[in-house]
C-alpha cells in the first residue's frame, strides 16, 4: 500500500466568525444552500445561539441533526478536538455519511485565535483536517462602532483570510468601515454576503487536499501595498502626522507587514528565525502566513502558517502557484514591533541591516527578543 493510499486526504475545513449580531447564521443558512457544501458538517461552538431549527429534518445520532441541505450539524458542549475526532470516528467507522467539508461557527464573543491554535497544535487533528482559513463577518451597520468598543472584534477582522459585509443594503456603500477592514487586514479580501460559497470558503486547501491559489491566500501584495500608501505608520512611529487616532480604537494596536527575500533561504535559518519568532512574540502573533523557497530545494516553495505560539509544520508544494519565486511572509502582530522582526529576518539571511549594526547578534542571542 502507498503512503498515499494508506494516509487519506485532509478533509477542508474553514472557520467562520464574527462579532454578535454580524449575520454569521443568515450567512451560513445561505451558504448551505448551494451544492458546493453538500456533505458539510457544521461545528456550532455555542449551544442555543445558531438559528438553523427551520432547516432542521432529522436526527442523526445523539449531538448530531442532519440540515435540510443534506448537512451535519453537531454543537460543541465540550471540547473542539475531542468533537472533530468523534466525527472522525463516526466518519470512518460508517456511523455518518462521508463529509467533505467542516465549518466551524464561533460564538459572537470569540477570539477565534485559540481555535486556529487547537486546530493548529493537535498533530492528528492537523494531520486529518485542512484549514482553508477564517471568514468573518462585519455588520455595515454597526461594525465601526463594533470595532471601536470590543477587542474581540478587531482580533476577528485581524486574523480573518476574508471578510464578508453584511446589510450593506442598510448601511449603504459603508466606505469608510471598508477603508478601515482593509487597513487593518490589507490581505483579506472584502466581499458582499451575496459572494458563491467557493469564493468565501475555498482558500489555502482544494477539496482534493491539495493547495491551490495561494497567492490569494497568501495576500502578501496587497499588505505591501498598503504599506507603501502615504500616511501609512502601522509599525513606524511618524509623530507628525495631522489625522487624529480615537484613543478607544483597537486597531492600531495591530500590525499587518510582510517579509520578503528573492534569494532562496537556507532551511536551518528559517526554522530557527520562525522558533525565535513564536518564543519572542508569542500571543502577539496573531497570524503568519508564508510562501519560501528554501535553498535545499527552491524549486519546491513550503507553505507554512501560524497562530500565537504554534507554527504549522510546513507543507511543500509540487511547484510554484504563479510566476513570482519571491519567498513572501505576512504577519499580523499585536503590540509588536515590526522593525524589529525585520531586523531578525535580515540577520538570519545574512543581509545588512542599516538600522542596526548589530543586528547580528540578535541571531546568537535569543534572550534579546522582546518578550522573549
Amino acid at each position: 500500500m502507498t503512503d498515499t493510499q494508506a494516509r487519506p486526504q485532509p478533509i477542508p475545513l474553514t472557520v467562520l466568525t464574527g462579532f454578535l449580531g454580524a449575520g454569521k447564521t443568515t450567512l451560513l443558512n445561505r451558504l448551505l444552500r448551494e451544492p458546493a457544501l453538500a456533505d458539510t458538517v457544521v461545528i456550532v461552538n455555542e449551544f442555543g445561539e445558531i438559528g438553523l431549527d427551520h432547516l432542521l429534518i432529522e436526527t442523526v445520532d445523539e449531538g448530531l441533526v442532519l440540515l435540510g441541505a443534506g448537512c451535519l450539524c453537531c454543537t460543541v458542549r465540550g471540547d473542539l478536538i475531542a468533537t472533530l475526532e468523534d466525527l472522525l470516528r463516526k466518519r470512518d467507522n460508517g456511523r455518518i455519511q462521508p463529509f467533505r467539508r467542516v465549518v466551524i461557527e464561533t460564538t459572537g464573543l470569540a477570539d477565534p485565535a485559540p481555535i486556529l491554535h487547537a486546530l493548529l497544535y493537535h498533530p492528528y487533528i492537523a494531520l486529518r483536517y485542512a484549514l482553508q482559513g477564517v471568514v468573518t463577518v462585519v455588520d455595515a451597520v454597526n461594525g465601526a462602532g463594533t470595532l471601536d468598543a470590543h477587542p474581540e472584534a478587531v482580533r476577528q477582522a485581524a486574523v480573518a483570510d476574508r471578510i464578508v459585509l453584511t446589510k450593506t443594503d442598510l448601511a449603504g456603500e459603508a466606505d469608510a468601515l471598508r477603508a478601515r477592514l482593509s487597513a487593518l487586514n490589507p490581505a483579506a479580501p472584502l466581499l458582499p454576503a451575496d459572494a458563491p460559497a467557493e469564493a468565501m470558503l475555498g482558500g489555502l486547501f482544494g477539496l482534493d487536499g491539495k493547495l491551490s491559489d495561494v497567492s490569494r491566500w497568501l495576500g502578501a501584495e496587497a499588505v505591501a501595498a498598503q504599506e507603501q500608501q502615504p500616511g501609512h505608520h502601522h509599525g513606524h512611529h511618524h509623530h507628525g502626522h495631522h489625522h487624529h487616532h480615537d484613543v478607544n480604537r483597537h486597531d492600531a494596536a495591530i500590525r499587518a507587514f510582510t517579509l520578503r527575500s528573492e534569494a532562496a533561504v537556507p532551511r536551518p535559518a528559517f526554522e530557527m528565525f520562525l522558533d525565535l519568532l513564536r518564543s519572542g512574540q508569542g500571543a502577539n502573533l496573531l497570524r503568519l502566513k508564508g510562501l519560501v523557497a528554501l535553498a535545499d530545494a527552491p524549486e519546491r516553495p513550503v507553505v507554512v502558517h501560524g497562530v500565537q505560539h504554534v507554527v504549522h509544520a510546513p507543507v511543500t508544494l509540487a511547484a510554484w502557484p504563479d510566476g513570482d519565486r519571491t519567498s513572501r511572509l505576512v504577519l499580523i502582530l499585536r503590540d509588536g514591533d515590526p522593525a524589529f522582526v525585520r531586523r531578525l529576518w535580515d540577520a538570519f539571511l545574512g543581509r545588512p541591516a542599516v538600522d542596526s549594526p548589530d543586528a547580528a547578534a540578535l541571531v546568537h542571542n535569543p534572550l534579546a527578543i522582546p518578550g522573549a
